[in-house]
């Protein structure tokens, strides 16, 4: 069965990464390299559950000492009196690789592996990670790290972790899980929300991901109760069938997943292989992906606290528009400017009810944003009107007020608080924001009346966008079935002419062409297309004809041809002396299209993955282009092509006549099945141009390179 966006179902359901429970839920645990001073890693996580109360059985692993911290302790695993759930490894290099085929055959069914000098340092801990992950392997056993701060679930009071952060504090209770590849970061995260008085129950750190990787902790996330948010850390998708299948059922289950994706930068990605072992990836595509998902990307810690700080109200707009009270016109220009340059929008109110509101007070601005000015807070029986009249009217999927001290005024909010709460209570569908300064009490006090609280207007926007953007993916409509078709490629790269018959069959048109060896048959081509014709060197090894002089167009005679002909042979052996010439390529010259231009790339991790933009030479210059991964359907197709910032060439700006985008839409998407069905060996497609005509005429590729691997 296709998943959403046209993709076959992954291979993990929600019952599969609840496999992780054992991990995260267990009911025992071992600590192998328990220590007694409570402030060592392997002492650290003992004086944690013991001191927050975790219910089940806590089993130190020394072969020194007959107590840890006040608990039995063991000599070894073996003798262990009992199986436990889930182990920590706390012990250096081969002794951590023993220790973790000792559990396996204990038959414990998980472990955290702390140790570090594995993957991340070199070509020799590569290879006794190796080892360590074939030891679990083994038995069936699944691994978290190494290289591996750990993991906490509040819900359990389970702490199996080292970091120090909860010597300034406990997880508050919430429902906003932390999935991180970095340890650090991801305690970072947890550290901060702490302190904004976010709840953050779970965080699981992945370390080197050697077995469990950071999508089966989302997609653990995104079927486990204590999770309604997630909020990841990436610095790179080591595999990408976990990774989709998790933000499948994330957005399947309407819990919203923010992501910072770290390693943009050469020098970032650098980083990141060098500190988990990951591969960065093009940013390019994994942003694609993360659209195609319904994700939102962060890039701060503050807009990731802030996007997910929204979530926990579960609103999701799916006509996001913003409806905005404000006592002051300056921050109503503000907000507008943030709104318009985040695309969120701000419909007026009706004629109607603005004149009612200037009735009210003659010198407000009520067209949205609705400044009602400090009168409205001066006569405090007037600013309900404002409120519900706005939202009624306007019906607006999220509603701004910004009050700013005035909402923390110790005179006016306690009478202002009571017609906030009418006013959200009126119309609890809508995401009710509120901008203000105010102490944490009043602040805790507005949001326990449904309000989320931020000082910074346009920190509120972001929000409320972000918002609208998971309300969108997850209204979204079911997917196009896709059916995927067996595709063989040849040996080698093939010449365009044979390109062209390739991607025909496929689905993308080409125009009347033909590959000719002489001038003879040159001519007789052109003249059974018709004048004007297009001339191309024909050679497998001249991926980049324009490069060497290897086009010429408009070509309007037989004398033309004969002598186009001559001059490209010649071009080819003064420009391209080793390549390989086929012969020239006679095609029928099109006018009055649009020139687009489609393409496959594929990507290491995620694999192939369609693009679309403006063809000819405005690819390279404006890159305006659209990316998706393959395969999918005629519908996804068109919302690409309509996402280009260069659509309206296509849709007769200017009085040009409308441009056959079914045709465009139909082209792309007969590629993305193409490239879905060829498997490995095609490394890369190039239809540039792609000439498009007029509505009801089709669109026809111009010029077509399709890479291969060779020798498979």
């Amino acid at each position: 069965m296709p998943a959403e966006g046209g993709h076959p179902r992954p291979t993990l359901p929600a019952s599969g990464f609840a496999a992780l429970d054992a991990m995260v839920r267990p009911r025992s645990v071992a600590i192998v390299g328990a220590s007694d001073d409570a402030t060592r890693i392997g002492g650290r996580p003992i004086a944690y559950m013991q001191r927050q109360g975790f219910a089940g059985t806590i089993l130190p692993v020394n072969p020194n000492r007959p107590t840890v911290q006040g608990l039995p302790a063991f000599a070894s695993v073996t003798a262990l009196p009992q199986t436990p759930d889930v182990a920590i490894v706390a012990v250096p290099g081969e002794s951590a690789v023993q220790a973790v085929d000792d559990l396996g055959a204990k038959g414990c069914r998980a472990a955290i592996v702390f140790t570090a000098g594995f993957a991340e340092v070199d070509e020799a801990g590569q290879a006794m990670q190796d080892r360590l992950v074939a030891a679990a392997r083994k038995h069936g056993m699944r691994l978290l790290g190494p290289n591996c701060l750990g993991l906490f679930n509040a819900a359990v009071n389970f702490y199996p972790m080292f970091s120090l952060s909860f010597e300034q504090g406990w997880p508050l209770p919430g429902n906003i899980g932390i999935a991180s590849q970095s340890g650090a970061y991801g305690t970072h995260v947890f550290a901060v929300s702490r302190q904004r008085g976010i709840g953050t129950p779970v965080c699981i750190t992945t370390g080197n991901e050697s077995d469990v990787s950071l999508g089966e902790v989302i997609g653990w996330m995104a079927q486990a109760p204590e999770v309604e948010v997630i909020c990841a850390y990436a610095e790179g998708i080591r595999e990408s069938a976990r990774f989709t299948a998790a933000l499948d059922l994330a957005r399947r289950n309407r819990k919203p997943v923010v992501l910072m994706k770290v390693g943009r930068s050469e020098l970032g990605g650098h980083a990141a292989k060098s500190h988990t072992a990951s591969i960065a990836g093009d940013d390019t595509i994994t942003q694609a992906v993360l659209d195609e998902f319904g994700v939102v990307r962060a890039n701060t810690t503050e807009q990731m606290l802030d996007i997910a700080y929204a979530a926990t109200k579960r609103i999701y707009p799916v006509r996001n528009t913003m409806g905005v009270i404000t006592v002051s016109g300056g921050a109503g220009v503000l907000i507008s400017d943030a709104a318009e340059a985040m695309g969120v929008a701000m419909p007026p109110l009706p004629e109607a009810s603005q004149a009612h509101l200037k009735s009210l007070i003659s010198f407000c601005a009520p067209r949205n944003p609705v400044d009602c000015t400090a009168q409205a807070v001066n006569q405090t029986e007037l600013f309900p009107q404002f409120l519900e009249t706005t939202a009624e009217a306007g019906g607006y999927g999220s509603m701004l007020v910004f009050l700013t001290q005035t909402g923390g005024s110790t005179t006016m909010a306690p009478k202002l608080r009571p017609y906030l709460k009418q006013a959200r209570e009126k119309f609890p569908d809508r995401l009710w924001v509120l901008s203000a300064i105010a102490s944490a009490d009043k602040v805790k006090a507005y949001e326990e009346d449904g309000y989320l609280v931020f000082e910074d207007p346009t920190r509120a926007v972001a929000a409320i966008e972000a918002m609208g953007r998971f309300g969108t993916a997850f209204a979204a409509p079911p997917p196009e079935e896709i059916v995927v078709p067996d595709v063989t490629l040849p040996a080698t790269t093939p010449t365009e002419a044979e390109g062209k018959r390739i991607l025909a069959k496929a689905g993308v048109p080409a125009v009347p062409e033909k590959a000719c060896v002489s001038a003879d048959e040159a001519v007789a081509a052109a003249e059974s297309f018709g004048f004007p014709v297009v001339a191309k060197i024909l050679s497998p090894d001249i991926l980049h004809k324009s490069e060497i002089g290897g086009v010429i167009l408009d070509l309007a005679d037989a004398a033309s041809v004969r002598a186009a002909h001559a001059t490209l042979l010649q071009r080819a052996a003064e420009r391209a002396p080793g390549a390989r010439i086929e012969g020239v390529l006679i095609a029928k010259q099109i006018k009055g299209a649009v020139e687009m231009a489609l393409g496959v790339a594929r990507d290491p991790v995620f694999g192939p993955v369609a693009m679309v933009g403006l063809g000819g030479v405005f690819i390279e210059i404006l890159k305006d282009v659209s990316f998706r991964r393959c395969p999918f359907g005629e519908a996804e197709a068109e919302r690409m092509i309509r996402s280009l910032k260069g659509f309206p060439l296509l849709d007769g700006a200017r009085g040009r006549p409308k441009a056959d985008v079914k045709a465009l839409a139909g082209a792309l998407a007969a590629l993305s099945r193409f490239a879905a069905g060829a498997g490995d060996r095609l490394l890369s497609v190039d239809v540039n141009p792609l000439l498009v005509l007029p509505e009801g005429q089709g669109a026809f590729a111009a010029d077509a390179v399709i890479e291969v691997e060779d020798g498979k």
